[in-house]
């Protein structure tokens, strides 16, 4: 088995906006570093893992006190059950049996999130959510209408959502259909290998590449060919299945930011640098419940062509490296800290083809200023005559009937193509300009998907929720919809406010990055009684100011949940009451 991938790279040509922001630089490139570790012995430097008969594992003497997750994946490696057809037996297998023994259990429960399926034993028992890898958010009708025939035989059981990471997930699946739907994923170009667990997330990119008029450049050769680094293009690449945790990429296009270089492991940020075309580099962010990260820049820049190979030595060194005790502690920012980012880096760089890393550029390709854009609604692409819309898919959540729309919507008045956002929403781009009346009058977006939604409820997010992950301590989406409804009849807010939902300190919905986060915890009524709360966030900030919010007030009842969204939004963000404005009127 080989498990290396051979990969070149060619330039894409610049926005031809470029020129105009040579000069500025991104706000998060003046976040301060890591601290420099000078005292890093040369033993903490050898490689904890080796290869055996193609897979990477964990080396004998770094076996103590590792969690329970690494022995699960030392008592049998889990990308076996794609590379080696292990799904097909375990699919034949009555779910009675396989729980019954531990090593099945450990399959359905663990093993099987390499192959993105991820069982809801507390909430769903016996059902799977199917997550899938779609760079950049990517997606065809023909695709889209395959998934959507796949949760419609689940009927109630059966709906998909819009990720915070532009990507599709699938509910309501039973073991014993996943090999078939596996090879019909196959035969519409999709996958969900690698797509959970100790593995590389969803490539997150523009969703604007490509028909933005003021992108920097496109991002989807990136994203696309990162995903195909990854999975070995579909097929498995057992290099960098057995990381010490989750990681997360991204590439920057747009001056936006929005791509939300902040909060991922890696971020390639484009800058020029003696005439060439690359991206500077920001490292280690991310959410856990013990501890956020903001990414810090690596001071190294990288050419296009060097995308793959960097990428690769970075996830090496994390892999080599990092730590595989507590959970809590084992995401790339932690070594990062241990090392210093000098001591990181320089393992970075040996990692790379020639074991040279240059400097980061001082020709940062993003505007410092700049207002940052909604995608909803209708707006003029690059090319001339045509246009894309931006609609509102509340909370993330569709139904097989919706899907099969979208994807008609898709080829009757587009190219076929929809892009799903990192808010949950989805744009249907090169509309000809001639269509887009006909486009509006549609059921679907008069009665479902707005390209006009209102301000507040353009902005929410919501994680899955405890109606289907067992994680989760409150139910989110339809909560996250109630609420905003009654806020809206009580104030108008004249500008944008995104308000997100997450069901626990896991914090999927990105809490402290949005205006107003809902973090799910157990209060206490008035009475002393438990009951479904929620912490409350405020300040969070994407863009080239991003920074994470804070704590607002703990421990909120979510019954009480609206009168304080209300006072916080004329408090903080020059809302109005309703009563007043009709007055005033």
């Amino acid at each position: 088995m080989s498990s290396s991938l051979s990969v070149q790279f060619l330039s894409p040509p610049l926005s031809s906006a470029l020129p105009c922001c040579k000069q500025t630089r991104l706000a998060a490139a003046t976040t301060p570093l890591a601290p420099v570790s000078t005292d890093v012995e040369a033993a903490r430097l050898e490689p904890r893992v080796e290869e055996r008969d193609g897979y990477w594992v964990l080396k004998e003497k770094f076996r103590g006190g590792i969690n329970v997750q690494e022995k699960v994946k030392i008592q049998k490696e889990p990308m076996k059950l794609f590379m080696e057809n292990g799904i097909e037996e375990l699919a034949k297998i009555s779910f009675e049996e396989l729980e019954k023994s531990k090593d099945s259990k450990d399959d359905i429960d663990v093993r099987l999130k390499w192959l993105g399926l991820f069982h809801r034993r507390k909430s769903h028992y016996g059902r799977f959510m199917m997550r899938l890898k779609l760079p950049n958010g990517v997606t065809t009708s023909a695709q889209t209408k395959y998934l959507a025939s796949v949760i419609r035989k689940y009927g109630e059981d059966g709906c998909a959502d819009v990720t915070t990471r532009q990507n599709w997930q699938i509910r309501g699946v039973v073991l014993p259909d996943v090999p078939e739907i596996l090879k019909g994923l196959a035969e519409v170009g999709l996958t969900s290998l690698q797509s959970g667990m100790d593995n590389v997330r969803n490539p997150v990119g523009n969703p604007l590449a490509g028909i933005d008029p003021d992108e920097i450049v496109d991002t989807r050769p990136y994203t696309n060919l990162l995903s195909q680094y990854i999975t070995a293009n579909s097929l498995g690449n057992p290099t960098v299945t057995n990381l010490p945790r989750k990681w997360n990429v991204c590439v920057v296009g747009s001056h936006d930011l929005f791509e939300h270089p902040h909060i991922n492991d890696l971020a390639y940020m484009p800058a020029t640098k003696d005439g060439r075309f690359g991206f500077n580099l920001l490292v280690g962010g991310f959410f856990s419940p013990k501890r956020c990260a903001e990414a810090v820049p690596l001071d190294a820049w990288v050419s296009a062509d060097d995308v793959i190979p960097l990428c690769k030595a970075v996830l090496e060194a994390y892999r080599d490296l990092g730590t595989r005790g507590n959970r809590q502690k084992t995401r790339m920012m932690w070594l990062i800290d241990e090392l210093g980012i000098e001591g990181f880096r320089a393992e970075v760089a040996k990692r790379m083809p020639f074991q040279e890393l240059e400097r980061a550029s001082s020709e940062d390709l993003v505007q410092k200023q700049w207002e940052r854009r909604d995608y909803v609604g209708v707006h003029p692409q690059k090319q001339e005559g045509l246009s894309y819309v931006g609609l509102h898919i509340p909370v993330g959540r569709l139904q097989a009937n919706d899907m099969d729309e979208l994807a008609r919507l898709a080829d009757e008045y587009g190219t076929g193509e929809l892009r799903l956002t990192v808010e949950q929403n989805i744009i249907i781009p090169n509309v000809e300009n001639s269509k887009l009346e006909a486009l509006h009058k549609e059921p679907l977006l008069k009665n479902r998907f707005s390209p006009e939604p209102s301000i507040l409820m353009r902005g929410l997010v919501a994680c899955t929720g405890n109606q289907f992950c067992g994680q989760a301590i409150i139910e989110t989406k339809a909560r996250a919809l109630k609420v905003t409804e009654e806020v809206e009849r009580h104030v108008a807010v004249t500008r944008p406010v995104r308000m997100h939902w997450t069901g626990c300190p896991n914090t999927c919905a990105q809490v402290q990055v949005a205006d107003i986060g809902f973090m799910g915890c157990m209060a206490r009524d008035e009475n002393g009684k438990p009951c479904e709360g929620a912490d409350v966030f405020l300040g969070g900030r994407i863009g080239s100011d991003s920074h994470l919010g804070h704590v607002y007030k703990k421990s909120v009842p979510c019954k009480d949940l609206v009168p304080l969204v209300v006072d916080i939004l004329v408090k903080h963000f020059g809302a109005v009451p309703r009563e007043r404005e009709e007055g005033e009127d």
